[in-house]
This record gives structure tokens, C-alpha cells and sequence, in this order.
């Protein structure tokens, strides 16, 4: 037998701080073959980011450390090596694939530059042979016009063209081990099938080894060739990875494997009382150029759309980024400028100004898509949750608003005796959970859920679309629900348009849409969620 490209041995990760040492990864065990796909799976917070930087050796040392473990590689344990002899191994033999694709380059640098620095540090290569080598880089991982775009910035390409990009500074030397960390959670659901296609082509191609770290059980069940289940930084199970789906053996596992959102929307009645309600909607932003700044063309952003949202019913709202789907609900709030008439419960609110829309703000609540950018870290839960009170019903006391505040909570299933905590104390879906909670303590009719769910979980994900469903049928709440996460809108929504470019391609019931999409855009999309799942290699490419 040969030996293993990478065997990590007995590894425990620990973190100095405050006087105190926090165990992050406990005493866990893997290999991975030659040209094998092996993925680390598990919830946040389970240890598997930690693991894979621990074989990059990328931890803050000396604040981590190991208590035990080895991780061998080419018969040298890479753990206490000296950063020369790291330096020779990063971006060189072993690479990395982060999951936030903006923040992995350099916004200062072109991509020319950003690529070409690996070559000429691990090549040696110099001059035009530089610029050849990045070029075709450039057009193997598939960025369309690559020749134009050496001398762009990180800011001018679209997410995916970006996470293109990262992968092409990975594959420069041609490693013998890729890690890709979470690399499509920040990308649209048909970027993320194009990005996957794409490394398994390239693995192909290369003969690369590649450890996958992922929460999405989807792409591990058909992309991976072992899999291992991380919670509370310990290996639960492992094994060749249909065995572990198809008869898992460890309760977590089975609960991860469960997790994924069910159900249906409640199915409120499709002609009931229209709550809010837009015709020929248009938010257009204008181009300036030139030293006097004149308007030269316009961005449509939404462009002539019509809407109606009923009690008790849920409108999802699909595309992908730059389809105009956020600026859509921000301008139903009266929160961006637009033209076209807004109704709400019955009312014109198009031409109302500010001190107008106060008083109807409390009918119209926000969801945010993280959780944590959306809470004031400097509040407590009890001051973040009753501030809107505090606004609305200025006549009320103290002690009424923090009994509203006990109420908000225990309804979105938080213990009360936890509202003078601060958000950094909680968990992702607990502080998702505050979100909402500040938006039901008002008791609204109308709720915009924009990306609600796509920085939680799997199994988080899950109960939050069981509370939301939940508290629609207590409350009969219109919900505006924006997502690209096909899965979740499935579980919530009664009605759907399906955005790009600013207008609507397509429109209908969510079963019309799911089981009978009518535009190539719509099958693109249903394509990249669903058929995923079922082959790696017929997603959509365009």
C-alpha cells in the first residue's frame, strides 16, 4: 500500500485565551490518498475550518497551539516546522480555497498581479512567460474574456469570475492537495454549481488530491469519495461516503442528514385581503459621467414590476445577485426612492414623507440576512428588541415594554431570562432569532425576510423556516421572502416571481414554478438547486 498524502494523527487544537485554553478540535484522525476527495462535515463551530488551517499551519500561533497529534506529509510532521519549510509547501504543494472569494484578494492589485506574484515566487518565472502562464490559468478555470480582464480589479468582477480567480492562484504550481474551505456558501446557487463542476474537472485533469469542508450534505453525497462528521471538534463517523449517507450510524450524523427544510407553506387563501401591493414599480439609478457628472444612462435595477402580497401568505422572490430582488422590497418599504404606485392596505404610500411612513412602520418589519451585521453589538437583547417599541408607543412603561420584550422572545422560542445578554453571546440561529423577535414584538401585518436563513446552518436553517412558518399562522402575516436558496423558498412560499435583470421572467404558484418552469432562466435555476444533488456533471455552465 502506498502511504498517504496527508495523514493527520491524534490532532487536538486548542486557543489561548483570557488566561484560559479552549479546546477546539479533540484528538481527531484522517488521511487522504492521492488524488482522493476527502470532505470534513459539520456545523459551525465543529472544528473542521481549524482542522484544515492546522495543515496549512495558517492558525495565530502562538495563541493556538496542539496538545497532541501529528500531521504528516511526504514523511515530515508539518506541525512545529519552521515557516521556511512552510513557505516551500503553501501555495506550492498544498493550496487553499477560502469561502469568501472578495476577501481572499487583494483589492489593491490587478489579477495579473494578484496571480502572477505566485509564479514568481514558487516559479521563478519572470517577464512575458509570467503573463502567458496567468493567461492560461485565467482561461482554464473558465473566466469569459480573460485576456481583458488581467488588468481588472477585484471589485470589478462578479462573485463567481472572483472565486475563479482564487482557484486559478491555487492551481498555479499545481499542488498535490487543494483545500476548499466553504468555497461556494457566498456564491448564487448556478455560480455555485459552475464553481463545483469546475473542481472536479480540474481534480480530474490534475490528479489533485482535494479536502472539501462543507455543511452542505448535497454536494459532499456526490462530489467526495470518504467523508468524516465533525461535531464539538470530534470525529463522530467516517467512512466511504454513500455508506455514511445511506445507513448513518451516529445520531448526529443522522440529524444533520435530516435537517435539510421541510414541509410546505400553509396555503392561506389566494384571493384573501391584499396587504401590500405595487404597480409598475421602478427603481432606476443614474450613470454619471465626466467632469460635470451628467447622467449618461441609468442602472434599472427594478424596472416596471407589479406585485401583490395577501394575509397569510408568503410571496418568495428568486434570482440571482444583481437581479434587483433586495431593491425590490427596500423600495415597498419606501426605504429607496421609486416610481410607480405602493399601496399599502389599501393606503398610497408612494408620495408620503418621512414623518407619514413613521406611524405605518410598525405594520412593516425587516428580517436581515445576517444576523450578526443587523444587531447593535453595543445593545442588549431586551434594548434591541424593544427599541421599535420604544418608538412606536412612546406612552408605554418600562416594565410594560420589557413584559412585551418576554413575550417577543418566548414566541420565537428564547428563554426571556436571557434578554440582558448581548449578541455576541449567542449562536447564529439564537441571534437570528432575536432579529425576528424584534420584528414581531411590533406586531406587524407586512414582514420582508430578505436572505433570512443563508448565513445559518443547515439544521438551524430548518427551525428557523418551521418559526417563520409557525408565526404566520398565529400572526396571518404577508411575508416577502427573498432567497436564492431554492430549498428554503420551497418550504415557505405560496406564490413566486422569478427576477432577473431587473424584471420579472417568470411569475405563478410555487407549484407552477418548481414543477413546471416555463423560461430556460427558471430551468437554470431549478437545475443548479435540485439537480445538483443528483450530478455534479450536468449542472448548468453558462
Amino acid at each position: 500500500m502506498t502511504a498517504p498524502l496527508v495523514d493527520v494523527r491524534d490532532l487536538s487544537v486548542a486557543f489561548r485565551s483570557d488566561g484560559k485554553e479552549v479546546l477546539a478540535v479533540d484528538r481527531i484522525s484522517f488521511d487522504i490518498e492521492p488524488g482522493e476527495t476527502v470532505a470534513l462535515v459539520g456545523e459551525s463551530g465543529s472544528g473542521k475550518s481549524v482542522s484544515a488551517l492546522s495543515i496549512m499551519q495558517l492558525l495565530n500561533y502562538p495563541q493556538a497551539f496542539h496538545p497532541s497529534g501529528e500531521i504528516m506529509f511526504e514523511g515530515q510532521n508539518l506541525i512545529g516546522a519552521d515557516e521556511k519549510t512552510m513557505r516551500k509547501i503553501r501555495g506550492n504543494k498544498i493550496t487553499m480555497v477560502f469561502q469568501e472569494p472578495l476577501t481572499s484578494l487583494n483589492p489593491l492589485h490587478t489579477i495579473e498581479r494578484q496571480v502572477g506574484e505566485v509564479l514568481i515566487e514558487h516559479k521563478g518565472l519572470r517577464g512575458p512567460a509570467v503573463r502567458a502562464r496567468v493567461l492560461d490559468l485565467l482561461k482554464r478555470v473558465g473566466i469569459p474574456n480573460a485576456e481583458e480582464r488581467l488588468d481588472a480589479y477585484p471589485h470589478q468582477l462578479s462573485g463567481g469570475q472572483r472565486q475563479r480567480v482564487v482557484i486559478a492562484l491555487a492551481l498555479a504550481n499545481e499542488p498535490q492537495l487543494l483545500i476548499a474551505d466553504e468555497p461556494t456558501t457566498a456564491l448564487d446557487v448556478t455560480v455555485q454549481a459552475q464553481i463545483l463542476k469546475l473542481l472536479m474537472d480540474l481534480k480530474r485533469e490534475t490528479g489533485m488530491a482535494l479536502l472539501l469542508i462543507t455543511h452542505d450534505l448535497g454536494i459532499v453525497r456526490k462530489m467526495t469519495d470518504r467523508v468524516h462528521v465533525m461535531t464539538k471538534g470530534k470525529i463522530v463517523e467516517h467512512g466511504p461516503t454513500e455508506q455514511v449517507f445511506s445507513s448513518p450510524q451516529h445520531a448526529y450524523t443522522q440529524h444533520l442528514l435530516a435537517s435539510e427544510p421541510k414541509g410546505r407553506s400553509l396555503g392561506a387563501a389566494a384571493d384573501g385581503p391584499v396587504v401590500m401591493e405595487a404597480d409598475h414599480l421602478k427603481v432606476w439609478f443614474p450613470i454619471k459621467c465626466g467632469l460635470l457628472r451628467q447622467t449618461v444612462g441609468h442602472v434599472k435595477a427594478v424596472d416596471g414590476i407589479s406585485v401583490k402580497l395577501r394575509e397569510g401568505r408568503t410571496l418568495g422572490v428568486v434570482g440571482e445577485s444583481g437581479s434587483g430582488k433586495t431593491t425590490l422590497g427596500l423600495a415597498l418599504m419606501r426605504l429607496l426612492s421609486s416610481d410607480g404606485e405602493i399601496r399599502f392596505d389599501g393606503q398610497n404610500i408612494q408620495g408620503l414623507k418621512s414623518k407619514e411612513m413613521r406611524p405605518l412602520r410598525r405594520n412593516m418589519q425587516i428580517v436581515f440576512q445576517d444576523p450578526f451585521g443587523s444587531l447593535s453589538p453595543r445593545m442588549s437583547v431586551s434594548e434591541i428588541v424593544g427599541e421599535g417599541l420604544e418608538i412606536q408607543h412612546p406612552e408605554m412603561s418600562a416594565a410594560d415594554r420589557r413584559a412585551q420584550v418576554t413575550e417577543a422572545l418566548r414566541e420565537v422560542g428564547l428563554d426571556p431570562s436571557m434578554q440582558d445578554r448581548y449578541p455576541h453571546e449567542f449562536s447564529g440561529g439564537q441571534r437570528q432569532r432575536i432579529a425576528i423577535a424584534r420584528a414581531m414584538a411590533l406586531k406587524p401585518r407586512f414582514v420582508m425576510l430578505d436572505e433570512p436563513t443563508s448565513a445559518l446552518d443547515m439544521s438551524v436553517q430548518a427551525q428557523i423556516v418551521d418559526l417563520l412558518r409557525d408565526l404566520q399562522r398565529r400572526h396571518n402575516l404577508a411575508y416577502l421572502f427573498i432567497s436564492h436558496d431554492l430549498k428554503v423558498v420551497r418550504a415557505l412560499a405560496d406564490d413566486i416571481i422569478v427576477m432577473k435583470g431587473g424584471k420579472v421572467v417568470e411569475a405563478g404558484s410555487a407549484d407552477e414554478i418548481f414543477e413546471r418552469p416555463d423560461t430556460d432562466y427558471t430551468r437554470a435555476l431549478m437545475a443548479a438547486a435540485f439537480n445538483l444533488e443528483a450530478s455534479p456533471e450536468g449542472v448548468v455552465a453558462g
